[in-house]
């Protein structure tokens, strides 16, 4: 074990908040010894790992998703990293009723609480203090408007006390009251009193436009782009018809097409 330490390069510590302060200074003193160098842990690069130490870090959040194609996929990673979050879980469970009374008999609460649609909140949302979330519905332009990312600070039977992680009034504590929130795309109408969030420590490509995020180190506006979304990325670069590609060392261009646009 000494041989390894005296030749390594990297040592992870998970859980690391667990250990007492006395542990990391006695690694710090045998590594001096074992490598013969005074430098901090000998010189070797020590990776200090705690999930939980992430979540309450809003900057960090605030510029990091997790990134999928399927809302399957968005909704499993959600749930995993939720379970890894200190804290009580607590469960909001929606009131979900039939607009035409003349339907009630087709449709049941039990079939209404099983819908899983996109742009509407579960049936039973489980959150957590520190949670990330994102909002679904515009209720109080420009603050809290559809797309924008919060996390969780305060959990309670009717409203949300969550704070804004990005953009123009990132760090303000706003709340979220439970509000009627009506699909389009049914061919029948039912309302659901919910709160209008979703988890979002992962997102779907789709639901990332417009978020300014790091990916693989790399600051993007877009990410990535689904059919028919080039077009909009490219005009938030600058022109129309011009074509955005990211090059390493700082070397990115803007490339227009003068031709096609004649």
């Amino acid at each position: 074990m000494a041989k390894i330490l005296q030749v390594c390069k990297l040592i992870v510590w998970d859980e690391c908040t667990m250990a007492h302060k006395r542990s990391l200074e006695a690694l710090d003193r045998t590594l001096k010894d074992l490598r013969d160098n005074h430098n901090i842990f000998g010189g070797a690069m020590i990776l200090l790992s705690d999930i939980a130490q992430n979540f309450n870090n809003h900057n960090w959040l605030g510029e990091r998703a997790i990134l999928a194609a399927k809302n399957k996929d968005v909704e499993d990673l959600n749930a995993t990293i939720l379970n890894f979050l200190p804290g009580q879980l607590i469960s909001f469970k929606s009131v979900d009723t039939i607009m035409n009374q003349d339907d009630v008999v087709n449709y049941p609460t039990e079939f209404l609480n099983s819908l899983e649609l996109p742009g509407l909140p579960p049936h039973n949302l489980q959150l957590k203090v520190g949670s990330v979330v994102i909002m679904l519905r515009n209720i109080n332009q420009p603050r809290l408007c559809n797309g924008t990312r919060l996390a969780v600070k305060k959990l309670m039977n009717n409203v949300i006390e969550a704070t804004i992680m990005k953009g123009k009034y990132k760090g303000e504590d706003v709340l979220i009251p439970r509000i009627p929130m009506i699909p389009t795309d049914l061919p029948f109408d039912f309302k659901r009193l919910q709160f209008p969030v979703r988890l979002a420590f992962a997102m779907t490509i789709n639901k990332s436009q417009g978020q300014s995020l790091e990916v693989c180190g790399i600051n993007l506006e877009f990410p990535c782009f689904a059919h028919g979304q080039l077009y909009v990325a490219c005009s938030r670069v600058g022109k129309p018809s011009s074509l955005f590609i990211y090059a390493p060392q700082n070397k990115t261009k803007n490339i227009v097409y003068e031709k096609a646009l004649n």
